[in-house]
């Protein structure tokens, strides 16, 4: 990353401390320091989203936090701006958000599963009941996840019937599921809205008797379900699965219905997107074992919702 262009960084947000990096995903997120209180300063990837992309997350984590929701809030710069463009890179701050993350990968670790998925639900219900009340500025603009945008012959994930593991045997079972998906995602149109779109253990921090929410960077505009979904697919194969569903959705449904023939949907739409997103990532490491766990899901999922089980 050019020093130029993080220096530049830290000048307009009048940091003068060290920064640490802590992350480097999509973003490279460093730890600044500030009158005494800590931010995420973001220097977004370049190409991966485009300048009302980002404005419009930070709008919709501003209204969040507006509406008293646990999630970074938009820092401006000195000069008034919640994004800035520095040599072509864009750049963000937000408030640092303490807590301890639910767990890591499959493990949920702060407190027993049921009770966090719960709790989990309650929160995801809350986030999309606070943005329906709320009006998009003009120009809002973010990706969809909508049966198009996963099952079209250009999927925002990449084309998953496409992946060069699948035996023929795989690639017929996925397209079935495709084309019967496809006709079937009507159900869900009655709750579409704005989406985190990726709830997972590391993004969900647990601090006393809240939840808070951390990296919207794929917050996009899709299916209600797909949320849950998003959630739950890592635990599949774990023995409770059935317990977590049942504690997620009845935490959801304090706030919010949720049709059990719509998670299953979701979860298979779900599944089948990150078979296309491995495949760039096979050759990065643990590419090869990630892309067979991802395959083997779906791959089971396409088979349950061909034969009508749950």
């Amino acid at each position: 990353m050019n020093d130029t262009i993080l220096n530049e960084a830290l000048r307009r947000w009048g940091v003068s401390a060290p920064p640490r990096l802590v992350a480097q995903r999509e973003n490279h997120v460093y730890a600044v320091q500030k009158d005494g209180a800590k931010y995420a300063l973001r220097l977004h990837r370049p190409g991966y989203r485009t300048q009302a992309e980002l404005r419009s997350e930070l709008d919709w984590m501003q209204h969040l936090a507006g509406a008293g929701l646990t999630v970074p809030t938009p820092v401006p710069s000195q000069q008034g701006d919640l994004l800035a463009t520095i040599n072509g890179q864009n750049v963000s701050v937000l408030t640092w958000l303490s807590g301890t993350p639910i767990g890591e990968g499959t493990e949920i670790t702060q407190g027993t599963p049921t009770d966090v998925a719960g709790r989990v639900g309650r929160e995801m219900a809350r986030l999309h009941t606070v943005t329906d009340a709320w009006e998009t500025p003009a120009g809002f603009s973010r990706p969809r996840w909508t049966a198009p945008d996963i099952l079209g012959e250009t999927p925002l994930w990449g084309c998953f019937w496409e992946h060069p593991h699948l035996s023929q045997d795989d690639t017929a079972l996925l397209q079935a599921a495709r084309l019967k998906a496809a006709e079937d995602c009507a159900r869900m149109d009655q709750d579409i809205g704005l989406i985190h779109a990726d709830l997972l253990t590391e993004n969900l921090l647990v601090e006393g008797d809240r939840i808070g929410i951390l990296d919207f960077d794929d917050c996009a505009i899709g299916y209600r379900a797909f949320e849950l979904a998003t959630f739950l697919l890592r635990y599949l194969e774990r023995p409770d699965f059935e317990d977590i569903r049942a504690a997620l959705v009845q935490g959801y449904a304090a706030r919010r219905p949720i049709p059990s023939g719509e998670l299953d949907l979701a979860l298979l739409l779900r599944a089948l997107t990150y078979v296309g997103w491995i495949i760039p990532r096979l050759d990065e490491p643990g590419g090869y074992i990630r892309s067979t766990r991802m395959i083997a899901r779906a791959t089971r999922l396409a088979q349950d919702y061909l034969e009508g089980r749950p």
